[in-house]
């Protein structure tokens, strides 16, 4: 899937791309049957709630299971990505949230690009996400929510929250987000938030502020997220594991555009389990010496 000069037009004004419904129901019904038993597993990649037994981040499922592997290659998520950045990307993130019913709690007001260099040293924001619903998405069940247009501030300053949930998080403060709405169109648009049926994708800006409140519906708001980094701008630290920043910066090779309805063979070298080094971590930068 290749994008429009609207769509990238589009993209550079406010920040990210809505496709309802891109993904079939078939195509949603093989991701969704694989989350129960990832979601089920005692490891330290799935990050549950503050209080809760409800999984809040699963990460690295791409290295776990063949359905969300097939994903991470798959041509209508990682072209768009390649058209904006042009160049070839590596994985730096995998997740799928889980926003479950009646425990799924906030994400602060933040840039994930924030995280990404204060944590990773990730040298600049040419990284994005890309995010596909495995349920539908309504304004009961805590939708994402962004600031269109944020992403031309830049870096914003921001501060670690390591108390509000269960996930640290560097976030953005509630003054300086009361001035990016109003800029933004205050209650004429200063904050959008895309809804649609399981299946439909987001593609935004590592730059773009977003957020997202507690679910406390009766039905789950779950989503997968492919954090995508131009292979260039590779991260230089790894602080946090690998199982949360990536460090194969190997160039993704696209499946074809039916791989979610095949079952050709996929790696998941960590399917039995976490390695050793999937935990160690390092505050050394990449190429530097003590």
């Amino acid at each position: 899937m290749r994008l429009t000069r609207q769509q990238i037009e589009q993209f550079e004004r406010e920040g990210y791309l809505f496709f309802p419904g891109l993904f079939s129901a078939d195509e949603i019904g093989v991701l969704n049957a694989a989350v129960p038993e990832l979601y089920s597993r005692r490891e330290a990649y799935n990050v549950r709630e503050k209080g809760s037994d409800a999984v809040r981040t699963n990460f690295a499922a791409h290295l776990i299971s063949a359905p969300f592997a097939r994903l991470a290659r798959h041509p209508r998520m990682v072209q768009p990505v390649m058209d904006l950045l042009g160049e070839e990307l590596y994985m730096h993130q995998f997740k799928i949230n889980g926003k479950m019913a009646f425990e799924g709690d906030v994400w602060q007001w933040h840039q994930d690009y924030g995280t990404w260099l204060n944590d990773d040293l990730m040298p600049t924001e040419r990284a994005m996400n890309v995010a596909i619903f495995l349920d539908d998405v309504t304004e009961f069940n805590g939708p994402l929510m962004f600031i269109p247009g944020s992403h031309k501030k830049g870096v914003l300053e921001a501060q670690h929250d390591t108390r509000t949930t269960s996930y640290p998080l560097w976030t953005v403060d509630d003054a300086l987000i009361r001035q990016l709405v109003e800029r933004a169109g205050g209650k004429h648009g200063g904050i959008v938030s895309p809804k649609g049926p399981a299946g439909s994708m987001i593609l935004f800006h590592s730059c773009l502020v977003h957020a997202s409140g507690s679910n406390l519906s009766p039905w789950n708001r779950v989503a997968v997220y492919l954090s995508l980094c131009a292979v260039s701008n590779h991260i230089r630290r790894f602080k946090r594991p690998e199982y949360i920043a990536h460090r194969d910066f190997t160039p993704i090779e696209c499946l074809g555009d039916d791989c979610l309805r095949r079952s050709d063979p996929v790696d998941l070298p960590w399917k039995d389990g976490l390695p050793a080094s999937a935990l160690q971590t390092s505050l050394q930068e990449i190429g530097v010496t003590a």
